[in-house]
């Protein structure tokens, strides 16, 4: 069995988003075949197989954040159907009958626990391979966790609103045949543990509005269902718990307004997501100045003429404008420092090193790598 796991994705980047499986389990794969690709805020990378055989089983699946060395999936020798074959219903146990546990995936560094979402399947009900049966939120994403073979699901060992943890059994599974219903294990009861709001707090989030003296079911939710993240509890707290958010706590979420007749609603990848939320976050804590200044650009085009035909040859991409723009920026950082500053506090901070951002536009979006020590 080979493990697939999250390859190192770049310098400052440490998570992404995983895309959509180009193949599903039981599948034959074929050494350097593309199976799936990672979606990160900078860069798109494909996840290949390392070698011939059989994808025996998705770990992450599409849409889950992964951090680097994380396991994704794993290739098993051979070339063919493995795991549980489901193709024969009629003998209901005996050889591939056998009872699976279902557990709770590995959420990824520095994430050591999550919340139970509801059931998707209850006790007795027939479950396919791959198909997901409950959803496990975290601070940072809601993971999906899906059956590990055709069957039926016999019992529930965790409830809606239980905090689980990287490896805890929270189900089982009993392959084969969905006739066999042995699980008069009714669903399990909803969890009494949320106050009034409806629904379940993390205990990120009860931990950071506990801290902050504002009471965790208050927290107005953005995420999946209405739940509050880590994220909105730290925003909460920030405002004071200002009784202008608290009704939206107790509220269902807002419903999305309705569309006009030439409007049309597109769900953002996480990348654009994540390109809006650091566009306002750098609006909100940086001091933004535009200036528009004459420049004498002839000694550059000149220069720029002169030699971009060897540095085409010898790199292989074209000589734009931007490498001349941040030798003048770093010129100009090291002869007023304090541009190149941080407040921290009561403090300033002078950097004395250059890393500059440079703004590129692709067909996925406004994506900003770092050009670290650019002097």
């Amino acid at each position: 069995m080979t493990d697939i796991t999250v390859p190192v994705l770049g310098e400052s980047v440490t998570e992404a988003t995983v895309g959509k499986w180009l193949k599903s389990a039981g599948d034959s794969v074929q050494r350097d075949e593309i199976l799936v690709e990672l979606e990160t805020d900078k860069v798109s990378i494909e996840v290949s197989a390392p070698e011939d055989g059989t994808l025996s089983e998705i770990i992450a699946a599409e849409g889950a954040t992964v951090e680097i060395g994380a396991l994704l999936a794993k290739i098993g020798a051979g070339s063919g159907a493995s795991a549980a074959p489901a193709a024969t219903p009629a003998p209901a146990a005996a050889s591939s009958g056998a009872t699976m546990d279902v557990t709770v995936p590995d959420m990824g560094e520095s994430v050591a626990e999550g919340t139970m979402g509801a059931p998707l399947k209850q006790a007795g009900d027939a479950v396919m391979k791959n198909e997901t049966i409950v959803e496990i939120e975290t601070d940072k994403v809601a993971l999906e966790v899906s059956a590990p073979a055709d069957g039926t699901l016999t019992e529930w060992l965790a409830s809606e609103g239980d905090s689980v943890t990287p490896g805890m059994v929270i189900a089982r599974v009993a392959a084969g045949a969905a006739a066999s219903a042995p699980a008069p294990k009714a669903p399990t009861p909803p969890p009494a543990a949320p106050a009034a709001s409806g629904a379940p707090v993390s205990p990120s989030v009860r931990r950071v509005a506990t801290e902050g003296g504002v009471e965790p079911s208050a927290v107005p939710g953005t995420g999946r269902g209405g739940r509050a993240t880590k994220a909105d509890a730290m925003a909460y707290v920030a405002k004071g718990g200002s009784a202008s958010a608290a009704p939206a706590a107790s509220a269902a979420p807002s419903a999305p307004r309705e569309l006009g007749p030439r409007e049309e609603r597109v769900r953002m990848t996480r990348l654009r997501q994540t390109i809006a939320r650091r566009l306002k976050d750098a609006q909100n804590s940086a001091a933004m100045l535009t200036t528009f200044n004459d420049v004498d650009m002839g000694a550059i085009m000149d220069l720029r003429k002169t030699y971009k035909e060897g540095f085409l040859d010898k790199h292989g991409v074209k000589l734009g404008f931007m490498g001349f723009f941040t030798k003048a920026v770093v010129s100009a950082l090291k002869e007023i420092p304090a541009v190149n500053a941080e407040i921290d506090g009561t403090d300033i901070i002078y950097k004395n090193h250059f890393d500059i951002g440079m703004a590129v536009g692709t067909d996925k979006g406004l994506v900003v790598p770092v050009i670290r020590d650019a002097d």
